[in-house]
Order: structure tokens, then sequence, then C-alpha cells
């Protein structure tokens, strides 16, 4: 994991080194100032008259010196540093929801939307401290490792060699709590993804649960979700909490035995009292390096964490973006083959299409009906290849759609769907999305195609009107006329329409419909449609049945042989 992540260093490898550079210097002055102590006390010790003003001046010019390159490293390191992790932190979200774009439908079916963002937000929050602190905390602790090793290794090499051996001792809570830390935070991390789920889905569900006046319910199932997390957060506490106990416990134990040896040995006459008193600062250097790594512990843990749950998302395989040698998918007749299609959303499922074989030609209007569940609009989400064929093959003007690149089938592929999705943005910009380099009055002719213009032209602001977090504020009958136009904008030879009217009232239904058949003329058609009403002029209509296609024909042959549509049709009739 680490290897993978390393990768995201790279164009950032200058600052970096300069950051470990100035993380390097800031270590001099801690290093040096026991020596500088050490020096004065023992000129004090042996002989008062030893130690003069010039003396002290100098190592006092020193230190100083020293502090002032240790202020601009700190600086350095505290700006540059927070920034080159900040950048890191972005790389790792457009990677992400770049990935995110590629992954398959059959991902977004199976995974919650708020634990995406917890994923694409909150995780990677911690990543930008983790990637800075990192490398500098423990770069800076080895320093003053070896650093305060070698200088007391040429005062008494027995003492320093007896008090390095204790130091294992303070990494032992590290290691024996880091997997459970780690366990805890991940947890962590998962409850506050569970929690962001359940919070998106009860207010964008808020009119039902005002409708229902379910606000009780709504307010358990959240607590339930919080206590989740408060408990998820107990746990990590927890295990944070014996790391740094440990730790401190471990710190006292280094503290005796720095006092008791090293009184021993000055006893022995192998130390000096300014010797003991360089010892015990050194020790306290290290003990504060290691400390610092303990108090980041926390930070670390949660970056691994949320460095795990990115690469568990970018782990995902991605939609089958077909080989090399795909062709781009030009000139469109839109003749349309399925030969032999068999399809099942899992290896754990039935198949839900079996030995589909259907030939439309260019212009054909084709209808599907049949009871709920029998694959209507998974058949026609196979076109623009939203999920990939268990086996069989489905061709476009002769070529198999496994061998088109994935932009060019789904540019030439316009959907009308009964949920009408429309972006947080203006009527203008929703329409515009069919072709983002439309210009104004191209977008206007859609709308006017549409029959959507002169209801715009009546709101507040006309095409500049906020249509409000997925078009709330327009009605079902409106919003699906934008979408209309967004399609008359992006003027797709090939168009599927997902039970496009099935939620409108009978006006709206009416206006939709004028829409839909100026659309669909010349081009090849696919409905899906509840009200049987409205395919009666459908080319051929297909009665789609859980063991495959039942019934084929126009509305009047369907009609004549008495079979499943008939049925259908006359019950739609007694409604």
């Amino acid at each position: 994991m680490f290897k993978r992540f390393s990768v995201y260093y790279k164009p950032y490898i200058g600052i970096i080194i300069f950051d470990l550079i100035c993380a390097a210097l800031t270590t001099v002055c801690e290093l040096v100032f026991p020596m500088i102590v050490r020096t004065i006390t023992n000129a004090a010790s042996l002989d008062g008259q030893a130690l003069l003003v010039s003396t002290v001046l100098r190592l006092g010019g020193l230190y100083l010196f020293l502090r002032i390159i240790d202020t601009f490293a700190n600086y350095y390191m505290a700006n540059m540093g927070h920034i080159m992790g900040a950048k890191l932190e972005t790389d790792m979200r457009r990677d992400l929801f770049d990935h995110l774009q590629k992954l398959p439908f059959k991902y977004f079916d199976n995974t919650k939307i708020g634990q995406i963002m917890s994923r694409v937000t909150t995780d990677l929050f911690d990543v930008t401290e983790f990637s800075h602190h990192c490398p500098e905390e423990f770069f800076i602790a080895g320093i003053k490792i070896v650093g305060a090793f070698i200088i007391l290794g040429r005062i008494n090499w027995w003492f320093t060699l007896i008090i390095f051996l204790l130091l294992p001792l303070m990494l032992v809570s590290i290691f024996v709590f880091r997997t459970k830390m780690k366990e805890a935070f991940k947890e962590q991390r998962k409850q506050v993804g569970e929690l962001n789920a359940d919070l998106e889905d009860s207010l964008l569900g808020t009119r039902v649960v005002k409708s229902f006046a379910n606000e009780d319910l709504e307010r358990e199932k959240f607590a339930h979700g919080n206590n989740m997390f408060l408990n998820s957060k107990k746990k990590a506490y927890k295990y944070m909490a014996l790391f740094q106990a440990g730790t401190r416990f471990s710190d006292g134990l280094m503290y005796i035995a720095v006092i008791v040896i090293g009184s021993l040995f000055m006893i022995d006459g192998k130390l000096t009292p300014a010797d003991l008193i360089a010892y015990l600062l050194y020790i306290q250097t290290l003990i504060t390096s290691i400390r610092r790594i303990v108090e980041f512990t926390e930070q670390f843990q949660k970056g691994i964490t949320g460095i795990e749950r990115f690469y568990e998302v970018i782990d995902e395989p991605i939609e089958n973006y077909t080989p090399e040698d795909a062709v781009e998918l030009d000139n469109v007749v839109a003749n349309i083959e399925f030969n032999d299609v068999h399809f099942k959303y899992s290896d754990n499922t039935k198949e839900v299409l079996t030995k589909i074989n259907l030939n439309i030609k260019k212009g054909e209007n084709i209808a599907f009906v049949g009871p709920s569940g029998g694959g209507k609009t998974t058949l026609c989400n196979l076109i623009p290849k939203f999920y990939e064929l268990t086996s069989g093959s489905i061709t476009i003007d002769g070529v198999d759609i496994s061998k088109i690149t994935l932009g060019s089938l789904r540019n030439n592929i316009g959907m009308v769907q009964q949920d009408v999705y429309l972006f947080s943005g203006t009527v203008y910009e929703n329409i515009l999305y069919g072709k983002p380099d439309a210009t104004r009055d191209e977008v206007i002719e859609a709308a006017k195609a549409a029959g959507a213009h002169d209801f715009i032209m009546e709101l507040k602001d006309g095409y500049d009107t906020y249509v409000g977090e997925r078009g709330l504020k327009l009605s079902g009958g409106q919003k699906q006329r934008v979408s209309i136009a967004r399609l008359f904008l992006k003027n797709p030879p090939i168009l599927i329409l997902d039970e496009a009217t099935s939620a409108l009232d009978n006006e709206s239904e009416l206006l939709v419909q004028k829409s839909l058949k100026k659309l669909s003329a010349g081009r090849t058609t696919f409905t899906i449609a509840h009200r049987l009403t409205t395919i009666k002029n459908a080319t051929r209509i297909f009665v789609l049945t859980a063991d495959g296609i039942a019934e084929e024909g126009t509305h009047e042959e369907l009609m004549s042989q008495n079979g499943e549509y008939a049925k259908l049709y006359s019950m739609y009739s007694t409604l």
C-alpha cells in the first residue's frame, strides 16, 4: 500500500527533500543544546575561573544562530509541508472521482452514496496531515536517536548502550496496540459513511417523512446510527488511551534508569555530574520526540485508514472500456440486433433475460410491455452497455457494441426515464448538459422543439431560473420536458424511453407525449410503457416475460391473437 501511495509524492519530491532538510536543521538545536549545557557545567564545576564571559557569549551566539535557522526551517515545514499535503490530497481526490466515473452501474447498485461521499471527503482530509507529518516526524525521530547515540557514546559507551537497549520498551505499546487502533479507526470511518448514508436518505426523503408524520421514526434511526458512531469512537479512544498510558509509563522507567544507573556510574567515577545532566537532557529530547510520534499516532492511523479506503475504491474494476482496437461509432444508421442475448446481474442470481433475439431497423419505434420484473428496463440498459452481457451479442449497424468505444456508443444514444434527474443549477445549464458546447440559440431551439420554451419564459428568470436540488422547483411535467429538450440538443440517432410519462398527470402526459412523438421521428426508438394506450402506434410491440419474448407484432396483430398482450391491454382498459 505504501509503495502505491508513494507515487503521489513524485510531483512534489523537491518540496519533500527540502522539507526533510529543514526537519534535520530543526533537530540541530535540540542535539547541540545539551552539549552547550554540559560544556558550561563542566567548566563551572571543575574551575569557576575557567568559565569565561567570552565563552558564554560565544556559546550563546552559536545557539541564537541555530535558533534563527530553526525558526525559518519550522516556517517552511508548517507552510510548504502542509500545502504539499493539501495538493497530494487534491490529486488523490481527483483520481478517486475520475475512477468513480468509470465504475459500472453494478458498483453503485451495491454501494451507499453516503459511503462513497465519506471516502471522497472525510477520509482524504486525514491524508493531508498524514502525508506531511509521517515522513517528517519519523525522519526527525531517526536523526535524534542516531545523533544522541553517537554523541552520548563518545561520553560513555557502556552507559549509552544500556540506556538505548531500554528504548525498545517504549516501542512495545506501539506494536501491541497499533493493530487494534488501526481496526478501530477503520470501523470509525465505516460508521461515518453509514451515518452520512442515513442522513442523506432521510433528508432526500423529507417529503415522504413529513407526509407520513414519521419524524420520530427518523430520529430513532438517526440516533441508532449516531450511537453506533459514538461506540466506534469510544473503542478507538480506548486503545489510544492505553497506547498513551503505556508510553508514559515507559517514559518514567527511562528516567529512573538514567538516574539510578547514571548515579552508579558517577559513584564509580566513570561519569561526571555534567555528563549525567547531558544524558538527562538527551533522554528528554528522545522521549519528547517519541511522544510527538505518539501524539500523531491517531492522525497516522486515520491517514492509513483513509489511504486503505481510497485504494478499496480504486481497486474496484472499471467498466469494460473495450479493447485497444475498438472503433468509433460514426454515421450511425441505427440498425440494431440482439443475438441470443442472456443476462444476469451476478453469478448468484437467476437470468433476467434469456434467448433474446431482435432485429430492429432504422427508424422503427419498438415497444416493450410485460409484467414487472420481466427485464424490459434491463434489456434497454444493455444497449448503452450499462451492464455487460452474460452471453450473446448486440450489434449496431453490424458492429458488436463490445468493439465500440464506450464514449461514442453512448453519445449516439439518448434516454428519457420516468425518474428525471435535473442537476442543481439553472434551466439553461440543465438543457446545455446535452451538448456542452452548444450556443444559447441552440438551447432555446431545443426547448421549443420539446414544447418547453413557453413555460420556461413564464418562470421568474426564464432560462436562468434556478431549478433547485433535483429540480424540485419544477413540476413533473416541466422536468420531463426539460429532459426532452436536453435530448433534442444532443440529437442522438437511438432513443430509449423508459416509462417516460407514467408518473405524470393527464395534461402533462399529453404535452410530453407530443414532445416525445416529435423527438422520436426518424430515430430508432425503444419504448417501455405501462400505459399501453401510448404505444398503440408502435412499429412493433414485444411482450417480455421471465421466459423471454412471449409475443411480437403490431397492436392490432397482438389484439387479434387474444394472448398475453390482449390480457394486459384489457386489464389496463378497465382501470
